[in-house]
């Protein structure tokens, strides 16, 4: 696997950037994948967790709420004014860094969602989240940065998030959908694999194309995980999601954030009914 980090000229220069920031940036051009323990506290968790409670629960409750990510597993987008602690991950210095380094200054925060593998979760296949953009494929440049948080802490058994590292550059070669990467080179990403086990507090961050599945939950417990998409500008993910904020809590943000809000400004928010669908993740009952 090429290094890009050297050979490609778009990587961001590092020698620029503060120490924590710069491991960041290198680790998502080499890796495709970092993470920073104890970012917030157990007790910020805690809240996430709630939040999450509440809003799954009325996700469920109508039709459209929520969309299946395989067996026993759903994903539902929120909006802000639905997670308490929304600004503090926003606003966190080492989040704002770290999108700037690699999206660049205008990069614009599209999607607020969140994953649960319920108890009885099976294997997914792996995938990345979208297809790979020409600016991955033919120039190497990252656009989009998942950044996840969870809401619990992740034991063996919950149906961890595995990744196989430095599997965002792949080409999609034998990619159903330029997303699923057929069977025949499972043995790769297995033999890449690591499993994370993220503690309440802990935020990690991801290229959205590196080679990723959710493992099966053998626990009688779900493991709800917050997702922050962030994109380069212009790189087009916004469309494809349908969070908003009301007039009023965008006047309460600072400037720094809302320059990086490309969502509807509305005077009342209405549910979101479920549009960012994975076909090849629709598996089974879920």
């Amino acid at each position: 696997m090429q290094d890009r980090t050297q050979a490609n000229p778009n990587t961001p220069d590092v020698t620029t950037l503060d120490p924590d920031t710069a491991s960041t940036v290198i680790a998502l051009y080499e890796a495709g994948v970092d993470a920073r323990k104890g970012l917030f506290t157990s007790e910020w968790a805690d809240r996430l967790r709630e939040d999450i409670e509440v809003a799954y629960e009325e996700a469920l409750g109508r039709p459209g709420g929520a969309v299946g990510r395989g067996t026993n597993r759903h994903y539902v987008e929120i909006h802000p004014e639905q997670m308490r602690g929304w600004l503090d991950l926003v606003d966190h210095p080492w989040v704002r860094e770290v999108c700037t380094a690699v999206l660049g200054p205008d990069y614009e925060i599209v999607e607020l969602g969140f994953d649960v593998p319920n108890p009885g979760a099976k294997d997914q296949p792996w995938h990345r989240d979208f297809p790979m953009p020409a600016e991955t494929a033919d120039g190497g440049r990252l656009t989009s940065l998942a950044f996840n948080v969870t809401a619990v802490d992740t034991e063996q058994d919950m149906g961890p998030f595995e990744i196989a590292p430095t599997t965002q550059w792949d080409l999609p070669i034998d990619f159903a959908h330029e997303m699923f990467p057929a069977e025949a080179l499972y043995p790769r990403f297995q033999n890449l694999a690591v499993r994370k086990y993220p503690q309440r507090g802990d935020v990690s961050v991801r290229s959205a194309l590196t080679i990723h599945r959710g493992t099966a939950n053998f626990s009688a417990k779900a493991r709800p995980v917050l997702v922050l998409g962030v994109d380069a500008a212009g790189a087009g993910n916004a469309e494809h999601h349908d969070m908003a904020v009301t007039r009023r809590f965008y006047d309460s943000l600072p400037a720094r954030i809302q320059r990086h809000l490309v969502c509807p400004v509305v005077e009342e928010l209405t549910p979101i009914t479920q549009r960012h669908s994975i076909e090849g993740l629709m598996m089974g009952d879920a």
